[in-house]
């Protein structure tokens, strides 16, 4: 599993570095980041998910990688 924020999306409230501080952070202005290459280690998955769920404007995807 891969995650991406849309920065186009992304409105800097936060809920994914609160939710899964593991996987992301923010940047300078407040906006959510992916860390790293974006690939969820495993255990992580949970995490990714509900931060997912808990995005208000839908910016995070979870892409699913084959």
């Amino acid at each position: 599993m891969k995650l991406q924020i849309s920065p186009d999306l992304c409105q800097g409230h936060g809920r994914c570095y609160d939710l899964a501080p593991d996987l992301f952070g923010d940047d300078e202005e407040g906006f959510g980041q992916v860390l790293g290459d974006g690939m969820v280690p495993p255990g992580k998955e949970r995490d990714a998910r509900l931060a997912v769920a808990n995005c208000p404007e839908r910016a995070i995807e979870l892409l699913e990688e084959t």
